[in-house]
């Protein structure tokens, strides 16, 4: 039976544009009260499944599981928040590359404990297309990143699921939305219509889905962050390469999973030297003082990316990956602040501010 979870978040609408609060306080309630409803679980017991490459594999892995196991007794294998933001999650040095096998990348299997459902945050969009590239007109340090999906109930990989990736781009905007605190606000009343920054992508065999970007930017309230959801049992609209099952502004999206994934601090200020990133005048949140962060590695989870260089300097772009542990039983549901039609984004009306929480101050 599938338990039914919802996730009421939104924007007041004014007109054409949608406004949005701060409220940190709140929003750790909302989110400690939507985490009692759900139940705790890790992958522990996949790690056979997930390593197993040949007899030898194989015993590694059943050794690797009895260990863990007993760490599992002990409580010795989840991560607090200051374990994971002391971790460095830098590979460089390993020589991974955006081609690399996603059995290699994906071995440790780091970030393979449930991972939390988060607030989907004031800025989802509905009806946005099926891409790699998701960058446009976008400038910034470009970034590869692979994200690869495990069924936390059957140890695999997770193939023909479609994960959903937005962000704000190099000066903390997000295209799509009309809101106070997001770039100019109601200035830009065009920036209802745009879609930078936004796209789909559905599963591999592997479970993996990958997208080409630049490395999210920051804005007031938030440390750097990029958001994903996970849609099943949906078909594709070929007409304008969309979902079907979302085609009406209106129409709560049901997901399998909303999160929110980070990057380490010491990259993120790195970046942050480097244009345009450095001509943001949007207060830089650290991790540290994230106040959806704490939420993320309750279960022990690790929602960082590891991540490598593509070449000698971060200019040169970055690879990042990470692993989601999702309950297939379970679901959300997720209320966007605008739909994108044919003819440009439309403000949906069951979008509320007083049920919002964690919006980006002004």
């Amino acid at each position: 039976m599938r338990a039914q979870s919802t996730i009421l978040i939104g924007l007041t609408l004014l007109g054409a544009a949608v406004a949005h609060p701060g409220g940190a306080h709140d929003e750790l309630k909302m989110m400690r009260d939507f985490r009692a409803t759900q139940q705790v679980r890790d992958l522990s017991h996949c790690t056979d499944k997930l390593k197993a490459r040949g007899v030898e594999a194989r015993n590694v892995a059943r050794r690797w599981d009895t260990v863990n196991k007993a760490r599992v007794k002990r409580n010795l294998h989840k991560k607090d928040l200051d374990s994971v933001l002391a971790t460095n999650h830098n590979e460089t040095a390993l020589g991974y590359t955006t081609s690399t096998d996603p059995a290699v990348l994906f071995a440790s299997n780091s970030s393979c404990l449930l991972t939390p459902d988060l607030t989907q945050g004031p800025y989802y969009i509905s009806g946005e297309q099926i891409r790699r590239d998701v960058r446009e007109d976008q400038h910034g340090i470009d970034t590869v990143v692979e994200y690869q999906i495990i069924d936390v109930d059957t140890c695999e990989p997770v193939p023909q699921v479609f994960l959903e990736l937005w962000h704000c781009n190099a000066t903390g905007v997000y295209s799509g939305v009309v809101a106070d605190g997001n770039g100019v606000g109601w200035q830009d009343q065009g920036n209802i219509n745009k879609t930078f920054l936004r796209g789909l992508q559905q599963t591999d065999a592997d479970g993996v889905a990958q997208f080409e970007t630049i490395f999210a930017g920051h804005y007031s309230g938030r440390a750097t962050h990029l958001h994903v959801l996970i849609h099943t049992d949906v078909k594709v609209n070929k007409c304008n390469n969309t979902l079907i099952g979302s085609a009406t502004p209106d129409t709560d999206i049901p997901a399998r999973h909303v999160g929110q994934s980070y990057f380490d601090q010491d990259l993120i200020n790195l970046v942050d030297t480097i244009e345009p990133y450095s001509t943001n005048t949007q207060e830089l949140v650290e991790n540290a003082d994230d106040v959806i962060l704490p939420e993320a590695v309750a279960n022990g989870a690790d929602p960082f990316f590891e991540y490598a260089f593509l070449g000698s300097d971060v200019t040169d772009g970055l690879f990042a990956w990470i692993s989601l542990g999702i309950n297939m039983s379970e679901s959300v549901s997720v209320t966007p602040a605008v739909h994108l039609t044919a003819q440009g984004g439309v403000n949906t009306t069951d979008f509320s501010q007083d049920d919002y929480i964690g919006a980006p101050t002004k």
